[in-house]
């Protein structure tokens, strides 16, 4: 089976539990701190490891503590990345967690963001069942070299979550992405933000028409849709008795809809288990559900 080629970021999430973030000025406590793997393409090829589909992650992982952090961590996981490890230290991201289960997160980039087109030129296209890349890395100074790889590929499905950075990439960046037709996933506050529409609909048909192909939003509590040039598709939320913390569900819902789609399960189903997951994720402390809780799932 062709692998599903995940480029991105692996980073150390220190998640730092609070009662609620501080004003200027103001002095909190923490309650607790914890340090984890995390990053948005590390969390999606977990999720896509979890469904069993194959895969292949991209991400470079760079020197200093943090570096070594992952490194050892990947070890003992049995993880693998081809990359060569860049002369350039890793960052990470600090994640404060108030007691609603919100997260903020406060991001030191690193090596881990930067992908040269020297380290694709190897990758073809009958390799790939279909690729996902999110908006951190278009955004950086290599995000030109990842643009340029995906423009060479030939019929290979782009899975693009732009996050947050959909109304801070460069226009021109977007524009040549968009023309590839990707099938991009944001959630609710991120589409109506970037198309300046007050509901979901008419933000995904407006989004559509830039892109051609499926929508994906996740909407929190109500659940997820997606919009396939007709109509506004809803599948139901499944329920989360308390909310720990909600790092990583947009890159646990994603995860699991390519790993459905590429296992053949139709745009309906995928979404559904997604939103199995991405429920799951947000009862648990931490981006990546331990593997006995996701068998427990599905």
């Amino acid at each position: 089976m062709k692998k599903i080629l995940v480029i991105g970021s692996t980073v150390v999430d220190v998640i730092i539990h609070v009662d609620h973030l501080p004003s200027s000025t103001e002095d909190v406590h923490v309650l607790s701190q914890t340090a984890a793997l995390g990053g948005c393409a590390y969390n999606v090829s977990e999720a896509i490891r979890q469904f069993g589909a194959p895969y292949l992650l991209f991400s470079p992982i760079g020197t200093g503590i943090y570096g070594d952090f992952i490194r050892s961590e990947f070890a003992k996981k049995g993880r693998f990345s081809p990359l060569p490890t860049p002369d350039m230290p890793n960052g990470c991201c600090y994640c404060f967690v108030e007691r609603s289960g919100e997260r903020t997160f406060i991001s030191n980039h690193g090596a881990e963001y930067l992908i040269y087109e020297k380290w694709l030129t190897g990758i073809q296209s009958e390799e790939l069942e279909s690729v996902y890349v999110c908006g951190l890395e278009i955004e950086e100074k290599t995000g030109e070299d990842i643009i340029r790889f995906l423009e060479r590929l030939q019929n290979v499905p782009i899975f693009f979550a732009p996050g947050p950075r959909l109304g801070v990439i460069a226009d021109e960046r977007m524009r040549r992405i968009f023309a590839l037709s990707p099938i991009v996933h944001l959630n609710a506050d991120e589409i109506c933000r970037y198309t300046c529409k007050s509901n979901l609909e008419d933000a995904a048909a407006a989004l559509y028409a830039q892109t051609n192909n499926t929508v994906i939003i996740t909407d929190g509590a109500k659940g997820a849709c997606y919009f396939d040039g007709k109509n506004l598709v809803r599948i139901d939320p499944c329920p989360v008795d308390k909310v720990v913390d909600t790092i990583g569900a947009g890159d646990a819902h994603v995860g699991a809809c390519i790993a459905s789609l590429a296992l053949g399960r139709s745009m309906d189903d995928a979404i559904r288990y997604a939103n199995r997951l991405s429920a799951a994720v947000v009862a648990h402390s931490g981006a990546v559900l331990p593997d006995e809780q996701f068998n427990s799932l599905f």
